[in-house]
């Protein structure tokens, strides 16, 4: 098989890139050509255009030279063609985010309560004032203040406003985060293209019909193209056709590569036919709706050939996918259900959802109860010790008391909610990604950032991450002399040298080359693929120069290239003699090559048999001393094939590469980071283990591990390659086994010679393993196309931003933009940080609202009266929240985060300590309240606020508790700052600006509150004195913080932790298996309004029982298999057939997500910002 390239004109070069006139092409006629595959695309182009080369003259672009890059020109294509961008969804609009903050069930019941208190209070009854109407109508008789009633229920519809708007506004700033970050993700990728014969660089967006780009291994296609020239390349489609299987591309069987799918091996060039909407990826896009307008509630349908409807879920970004579930449930149709599972839940997320129904379930017992015994004790004391009889005229004045009794009600549910706490995560997350930017880490999803602060491992790559990726030639082994330095031209023989420079700047991808330093004295640039650029550098320092015998031989010359992959680990590129016969240039690992060599070049340049033994022994003394100076070895080598032999079989690669004469062998060092060593010993103080995953030779790997800290002397560790790796991990089938991977992986600190797939099964192994006390959380770093299944596996996936691959940026969750360790340490940083900033809140916000439930419960039912009134709640719990969690989620980082183990995930949210804060602040807060209360009046001698008529005006009593509340809020505030019993809780305040702005805004709102609130905020003016008194009675709480800090928490062994995460149990019972992630109700509902309570727990008991009803059967029907694509813009499920998944799925409908979709459809499309999601049928509920 001849090196795929088409013959080119002379002449047909840039120049015409000026042409006036169209194109010989219309973009339908492109259009038509890039629907057709393989042989029918092959017989079209031959039919209508000759060759390619037909189509790049109608394009007016050379297949060398390429377009000129004429301003003009490139407009002319625009217009003609479009542009390589497919617009983004429409962003909701605010009007839109408020509808949906209004959906909240809590806010939905306040609206209610506030409208019927509104309506009544314009209602006067004839007669209603009568004596008969007993105790219920004092205090109506001032026609003044009965006029004021509507003041508290439109008090509480502006509460009600202000945390709508909030919330909308909270959520529009989120997404305009998200599209800030897609977009900043998008102007990052470049491709490589030709323009006036020069190779650049240009962003994809910049592409047009007609370019020539380079294309190579790792690459995202970001057009559609026709392949000019290719070098052994395969494409994965599966991202469009769903096929697992790669796709080998040439000019003579199929030519056609289509954007969105991944470059897995080879090299080539490709002309540019199809750009944004017009390409393959665009096309689906436009089927979606995902450009135009499109209903988020609604599914999208879209007519097919057959004229029936296909159902597809539109496009989601993070936030619509929060809204996915409030879709409307669609009319049976003669389609297909396809549950979509949810990923797992991070940690945090499942331990918050756990905590919040907890609280949400207390807060609905304790309101309903406040309920039921204010309207008892009223109907008692009315109709019972006062004897009265029912009154039809008395009525609208007993519903008033009612409809008091019922605010009272829900004001104590809202305060149980933590309604902050959503907010809290919001904020702390977004602050946090903004600041890790800084931190070199661009973070593509953002629940990554909080499970990096729980990571346990770090499974990380050598190159690039923990060495400098900078590469030179420090040693070699030339015409059978160890030369400890790179050696003078010299002293080896011509022949010699020639070959070696030969093999050295053909055998290589002619991408990478060195350029001259940016600045003088500074290193020499390296572009491309550094081993091949320190190879290159070999070439410079014998004097001699790669780039005119890489213009003698071009790209087109080169007959046959094996491109350099994971599994051969060696590259080989073969040239077609003069006479007839061939010579084949190959370079690689040496032990690999050297393998398959039986000859060697002697001092004198001449050809020297290589036995096994000679092997052994160059092993020994040659590749050994290097491998432990920490070098890469790498040997070059040749071949020649006789022209009398014939052509031999190319596709028979073992026969073809054998039986080589080794030219040299050479000893790469890529120098340790300087800042790594540190960065690793922060780690492992931190209770993180790293171990590192590469693809060279052992000895290389052990000492690079040595001078960065992995293995410490005296330690019990393993290092192992792969293949050794493999045997003790699998048993006599084959197969991978648990308990086997156990006993290793826990004292494994390098794995060397590993493939991708060792990658990912000790990934997964780490992550499914029930060894320890905790489920590991592992973090993996990866830079190859074929670590894409690992990042996606681990928990926390980190791509290299310079040196990654757009396969594994796609597959990865943080982006490291300078490829540095380092930042990966900041990443824990700040991941744990986040997990203190919400503990932080928390404690804050579950001392207020213990607090205030039971001083509105007792009140209630002592006073019939809350002595905090609606309005003053929903000012305390929701606006003062919002400002709280801004202030405590806000909290920078400190080193100080490090010196600590991980959390783990089953180690409770709120932990003793936390515990023994809130009840012991909650103690100090309610003696005063409750003295306050009962007492206050003779303290301030003051009247006494209780048992006021209905309608009465605010008193000074009232305003001096709710203020005193408040005070002692604000003051806990700042002890709420220290979580883990620090004394200290003023240490770096002033690192925190917002936290010094939100302290100091709500206590000057809340003189305007009580000074000239009046009566919708029921507070009355006080006197200077009283004030001093508030504010003193609130800086007790930080005296009475420091006493609680002095109490050992270890004593209090009766205090209860909460929220805690999924305990080990769970998992074994759940046997989460690798494709099918966990579907959780309570995140769902909590997502609706973090009230669960309200969705009638009876319901979700009853889908338990069918889903495990039906667990079983389902196992039975199907084996949990799917394909899960790399790319995230095409997914396939696989589909069963209709009747059999009718009759499973009807009884569980309302248990998951439900994407509907056509028996005969090939694909179901789901894009945006999440990150691909695994189709699976199976069920599994984790309530």
């Amino acid at each position: 098989m001849a090196n795929n390239t088409a013959d080119h004109p002379p002449g047909n070069s840039v120049a015409e890139g000026n042409h006036d006139g169209d194109f010989g092409m219309t973009m339908e006629d492109l259009r038509t050509l890039m629907e057709l595959r393989s042989a029918e695309a092959v017989n079209k182009i031959r039919e209508e255009y000759v060759d390619v080369q037909g189509i790049c003259r109608r394009l007016k672009t050379s297949p060398i030279e390429g377009l000129s890059g004429n301003p003009v020109d490139l407009e002319k294509r625009h217009t003609a063609f479009g542009k390589n961008f497919i617009p983004p969804k429409k962003p909701k609009t605010f009007l839109q985010l408020v509808w949906e903050a209004l959906q909240d069930v809590t806010l939905i019941i306040l609206e209610i309560a506030a409208i019927i208190s509104l309506g009544l209070s314009f209602y006067h009854p004839p007669g209603g004032d009568s004596e008969a109407c007993g105790q219920a109508a004092a205090g109506v008789e001032d026609e003044g203040e009965a006029q004021a009633g509507w003041i508290e229920g439109a008090a509480i519809l502006f509460s009600v406003i202000i945390v709508v708007l909030v919330t909308a506004f909270n959520d529009w700033s989120k997404e305009k985060q998200f599209r800030g970050l897609q977009s900043r993700i998008e102007q990052e990728q470049k491709f490589t293209v030709i323009r006036k014969g020069q190779v650049i660089q240009i962003p994809v967006a910049e592409l047009v019909v007609g370019d020539i780009a380079q294309i190579k291994y790792g690459d995202l296609l970001p057009a559609d193209g026709i392949l000019i020239q290719g070098n052994d390349l395969k494409i994965d489609e599966s991202s469009l056709t769903g096929e697992s299987d790669h796709v080998r591309k040439s000019l003579e069987k199929d030519p056609m590569l289509l954007s969105g799918t991944h470059v897995m091996e080879g090299s080539g060039r490709m002309m540019v036919s199809a750009v944004g909407l017009n390409s393959q990826t665009g096309i689906i896009f436009t089927l979606l709706g995902a450009s135009e307008h499109d209903d988020e509630k609604k599914v999208k349908k879209t007519k097919t050939q057959d004229g029936i409807a296909l159902e597809i879920q539109p496009l989601k970004s993070e936030e619509a996918a929060e809204s996915e579930e409030k879709e409307d449930k669609e009319e049976a149709k003669p389609v297909k259900k396809v549950n979509v599972t949810k990923k797992e839940k991070s940690v945090l997320q499942g331990k918050l959802t756990r905590l919040a129904v907890q609280i949400g379930k207390a807060g609905l017992i304790m309101s309903a109860v406040t309920v039921v015994i204010l309207i008892l004790y009223f109907v008692i004391d009315t109709f019972g010790i006062q004897k009265r009889t029912w009154m039809a005229e008395c009525t609208p004045i007993y519903i008033q008391y009612f409809v008091k009794f019922f605010i009272i009600g829900v004001t104590v549910l809202v305060v149980a909610v933590p309604e902050g706490l959503p907010l809290a995560v919001t904020i702390s997350l977004a602050y946090s990604v903004k600041k890790m930017m800084k931190d070199n880490n661009l973070v593509r999803h953002l629940d990554a950032c909080e499970t990096m602060g729980n990571a346990t491992a770090i499974c990380s790559d050598k190159t690039g991450t923990l060495t400098m990726n900078r590469m030179t030639v420090v040693q070699a082994y030339i015409g059978e002399t160890y030369y400890k330095s790179v050696p003078d031209p010299d002293v080896i023989k011509p022949e010699t040298l020639e070959i070696m420079v030969n093999s050295i700047s053909i055998n290589s991808a002619y991408t990478s080359k060195i350029l001259p330093p940016e600045k003088e004295g500074g290193h020499p640039r390296q572009v491309g693929n550094k081993t091949e650029c320190a190879l290159l550098g070999l070439v410079l320092d014998v004097k001699r120069d790669y780039q005119p015998i890489r213009e003698e031989i071009t790209e087109e010359k080169l007959y046959k290239v094996y491109t350099f992959n994971s599994s051969r680990k060696s590259m080989s590129t073969v040239l077609k003699n003069a006479d007839g016969g061939f010579r084949m240039y190959s370079k690689g690992a040496s032990e690999i090559v050297l393998r398959k060599c039986s000859r060697i070049l002697n001092a004198q340049g001449q050809l020297r048999t290589f036995k096994p033994k000679d092997r052994d022994e160059m092993v020994h003394k040659v590749i050994e001393p290097m491998a432990c100076d920490g070098l890469r070895t790498i040997c070059v080598a040749y071949r020649d094939f006789p022209a009398e032999a014939g052509e031999p079989n190319w596709d028979n690669e073992n026969e073809i590469l054998s039986d080589l004469t080794c030219i040299a062998v050479v000893g790469i060092e890529d120098p340790v980071r300087e800042e790594v060593p540190e960065a690793i010993s922060k780690c492992q103080r931190a209770g993180i283990t790293v171990r590192m995953v590469t693809g060279d030779n052992i000895n290389t790997a052990r000492a690079i591990a040595t001078k960065c800290g992995i293995l410490q002397p005296g330690e019990d560790f393993l290092c192992l390659e792969g293949k050794e790796f493999n045997q003790q991990i699998r048993n006599d089938k084959g197969e991978v086994e648990q308990e086997r991977l156990d006993k290793i992986w826990p004292k494994l600190r390098v794995l060397a010679r590993s493939s991708p797939t060792d990658k990912h099964t000790l990934v997964k192994g780490i992550i499914d393993s029930t060894v320890g006390e905790t489920r590991q959380v592992v973090a993996v770093t990866g830079d190859g196309t074929n670590d894409g299944p690992a990042l996606k596996k681990a928990d926390v996936g980190f791509a290299m931003g310079i040196a990654g691959t757009d396969v594994a940026k796609e597959a990865s969750d943080i982006i490291l933009t300078d490829d540095n360790f380092t930042s990966i340490v900041k990443a824990v940083m700040w991941g744990r940080n986040v997990y203190d900033s919400i503990s932080k809140f928390l404690q804050f916000q579950l001392t207020v609202n213990v607090v205030a439930v039971i001083v509105a419960f007792t009140g209630a039912c002592i006073t019939q009266d809350s002595p905090l009134k609606a309005v003053q709640m929903l000012w305390v719990n929701l606006i003062m929240d919002t400002l709280a969690s801004l202030a405590l989620a806000t909290e920078p980082p400190t080193e100080s985060l490090l010196l600590r183990r991980p959390y783990g995930r089953d180690k409770p949210l709120i932990s003793r300590t936390m515990m023994k804060n809130i009840l012991g602040h909650a103690v100090y807060q309610l003696t005063t309240i409750f003295t306050l209360l009962f007492a206050g009046e003779k303290i301030f001698d003051i009247d006494s606020g209780r048992n006021t008529p209905l309608h009465s005006p605010p008193t000074e009593h009232y305003t001096i508790v709710f203020n005193v509340f408040v005070m002692m809020q604000l003051f806990n505030e700042i002890n709420a700052r220290k979580i883990h019993g620090e004394r200290n809780v003023f240490e770096g305040i002033y690192k925190n600006p917002i936290f010094c702005f939100v302290v100091l805004g709500t206590f000057a709102l809340q003189i305007v509150i009580v000074q000239f609130g009046g009566k919708p905020f029921s507070c009355t003016a006080l006197t200077i004195d009283q004030w001093l008194w508030c504010v003193f009675i609130g800086l007790g709480e930080l005296l009475w913080g420091q006493l609680i800090s002095a109490i050992p928490t270890h004593h209090l062994k009766f205090l209860k932790e909460a929220g805690h995460g999924t305990t080990k149990e769970e998992i074994k019972k759940e046997e989460l298996t690798e494709d099918t992630d966990e579907i959780d109700h309570a995140e769902m509902e909590l997502r609706k309004g973090q009230i669960l309570w309200f969705r009638g727990l009876n319901r979700i008991q009853t889908q338990i029982k069918v889903v495990n009803a039906f667990r079983s059967s389902l196992f039975e029907l199907e084996s949990p298999q799917s394909r899960s694509s790399i790319h995230n813009f095409t997914v396939h499920p696989e589909f069963v057939p209709q009747s059999e998944e009718e009759a499973r799925f009807h009884p569980l409908e309302e248990t998951g997500d439900e994407i509907e979709t056509l028996p005969d459809s090939s694909s179901v499309v789901q894009g945006g910002g999440e990150p691909p999601s695994t189709f699976s049928h199976i069920h599994k509920s984790s309530i």
